[in-house]
């Protein structure tokens, strides 16, 4: 007995100790956001039902220099997205649609593309619809500006085609969940935020969660988003669009841990509602997808996940379940270069990384010396033949380089067509053969599938040569006119107004466009390229607009503004 009472005061020092070591690991990930007037993030860490760890780093406010807390509330971008597709879920239990429907049956505005779009399409992201946020910017909407449903939903409806067959590819699509939200509407009576707040929310005493479709909301505890500034300092990145079912849920991740288990409790909806949301997709070739409704299905380090980050404005964040072991991670930040989902994953290492496989991407790996032969034969210019996006590789210093979306990354080899890319959880694999080179490039921080680059020859057009494509193109899909000038020898996208000629102001103007292969040019550092249309006589007749989320948007030349929208 006196053995006993010896032992128990040891044990829990022992424990305590433990936890404090953890702890101490765990602040280690955000040591870079404990300076004086950074912004930062809000950490929880959540097992067994309980918050084990809880903590705030940096700023909500650097204005008033109010400090981040698990009650701070921060939006958390497409994180919100498995709130959205609970709500249908939950609508399907009622017995007020089912995920096989036809989506015309409830929003019969949107053009028939000659296929059947399901409820499922849309929440799997296998729609074929194209991404109303990257068709935003296009139209000439500057992304501080306020948006609603009806700007949304009328940009939507003007598209006259799909990306690809519904069910035969996946590709991520904001257009489908802010749909979702459109038909939560019309079938409960109730907006998003009404349906969410009466059967999810208040259920689970969620009192500080919201889903925003006010800009003018006041909402309490709420964090402020910022962007690292051009001279240092930080710069205000906040969101003022209205539309839901994509985003704008506001929330602590003290109320994500009670969201969080309820994929243990079933509180809400049951053990058919945690089943069905967690069900994968799949396409119609039977290739099962890694998406469920909302929820990204994977593993790391060998450990199944559940997860989806989120990224608005300069909000970011993070939600990952590591469900066999009752654990999950909940990270929100309210500064645009943060990466929640790395931060999230280092804090699982803490608690689980005795359970875990070594890390292939992470572990030292010995750097490969390659020759300038071997280093010459990869660069050049690579193009994604689905949508025109250019990426370039390159050698400078010695050292093999990726320039991507105007962003450009030193890769370290690993072996003579193996690359890992520097500060991003990325590899590059070089396939060469017969002279036809591709470059395949997987990333990591969005689960997004490998997106394969075709080697090409680079355009080199002369300044008449360019003269041809300058003019004015109308788009009834963006319900926009481009104005193309060739400015100091070089095609410049120089103006994109609405019908009457008034510019808007989506995108910072001029915009160079750099040629990429024949008749083919891209829009500044946009990832967004123009395919240029001719006639039997080679006359310039007009482009298709393709890129991230988007591909095929007709555009036309014009002298005349008729038939074009004048809303966006």
């Amino acid at each position: 007995m006196a053995l006993a009472v010896l032992l128990v005061p040891q044990a829990a020092s022992a424990a305590s100790s433990g936890k404090e070591q953890d702890n101490a690991q765990v602040d280690k990930v955000f040591a870079d956001l404990q300076k004086p007037g950074s912004p930062g993030c809000a950490l929880g860490v959540f097992r067994d039902g309980q918050i084990l760890y809880a903590k705030g780093y940096g700023l909500a406010s650097v204005e008033v220099n109010a400090p981040i807390t698990p009650q701070t509330v921060f939006d958390i971008g497409s994180t919100s997205k498995q709130f959205t597709a609970s709500s249908i879920v939950l609508l399907e239990q009622q017995g007020k649609l089912s995920v096989n429907d036809d989506v015309h049956k409830y929003i019969p505005e949107l053009p028939d593309y000659g296929h059947k779009i399901t409820i499922l399409n849309l929440l799997n992201h296998t729609s074929g619809l194209r991404d109303y946020l990257a068709l935003l910017p296009l139209s000439g909407v500057n992304e501080d500006s306020v948006t609603t449903d009806d700007d949304a939903l009328a940009l939507i409806i003007r598209q006259k085609h799909l990306n690809f067959a519904p069910g035969s590819q996946w590709a991520y699509s904001n257009t489908g969940y802010f749909l979702l939200s459109v038909i939560v509407k019309r079938v409960s009576g109730m907006t998003l935020r009404e349906f969410a707040s009466r059967n999810i929310f208040q259920p689970l005493g969620m009192t500080h969660t919201v889903v925003r479709n006010d800009h003018t909301l006041l909402i309490p505890y709420r964090a402020l988003a910022y962007d690292p500034g051009e001279n240092g300092g930080y710069k205000l990145n906040v969101s003022y669009f209205e539309q839901t079912g994509d985003g704008a849920v506001h929330t602590s991740v003290e109320d994500l841990a009670k969201w969080d288990e309820n994929f243990y409790s079933d509180q809400v909806g049951g053990k058919s509602f945690i089943d069905e949301m967690q069900e994968r997709g799949k396409l119609n070739n039977g290739k099962v997808l890694d998406y469920a409704k909302g929820l990204f299905i994977g593993q790391y380090r060998g450990l199944p996940t559940v997860s989806h980050e989120g990224a608005w404005g300069g909000y970011r964040a993070e939600l990952m379940r590591f469900p066999r072991q009752h654990f999950s991670v909940a990270c929100l930040c309210n500064l645009g270069n943060i990466n929640p989902d790395k931060r999230a994953r280092k804090v699982a290492e803490v608690y689980l990384g005795n359970l875990m496989k070594p890390d292939e991407i992470a572990k030292p790996q010995a750097a490969i010396s390659l020759t300038p032969a071997q280093m010459a034969a990869l660069t050049g210019l690579y193009i994604d033949p689905a949508t025109g996006s250019a990426a370039r590789i390159l050698v400078a210093g010695g050292k093999v380089q990726l320039q991507i979306y105007g962003s450009t990354f030193e890769l370290r080899a690993v072996s003579s067509t193996q690359f890992l890319v520097a500060g991003v959880d990325a590899k590059i694999d070089f396939v060469l053969g017969n002279g036809a080179a591709h470059v395949s490039m997987t990333t990591g921080g969005l689960n997004l599938p490998a997106v394969t680059y075709q080697k090409s020859v680079q355009y080199e057009p002369s300044a008449s040569a360019q003269a041809a494509y300058a003019g004015d193109f109308k788009s009834y899909e963006l319900g926009a006119v481009y104005r193309l000038r060739v400015v100091a020898g070089k095609l410049m996208l120089v103006e994109i107004s609405d019908p009457s000629g008034i510019p808007r102001t989506g995108m910072p103007m001029p915009k160079m466009l750099q040629p990429t292969i024949t008749d083919q040019f891209e829009i500044g550092d946009e990832g967004i390229a123009m395919q240029f249309l001719k006639n039997a006589n080679s006359d310039v007749t007009g482009f298709d607009l393709g890129g991230l989320g988007i591909r095929g948007i007709e555009f036309l030349r014009t002298t005349t503004m008729d038939n074009i929208p004048t809303t966006f």
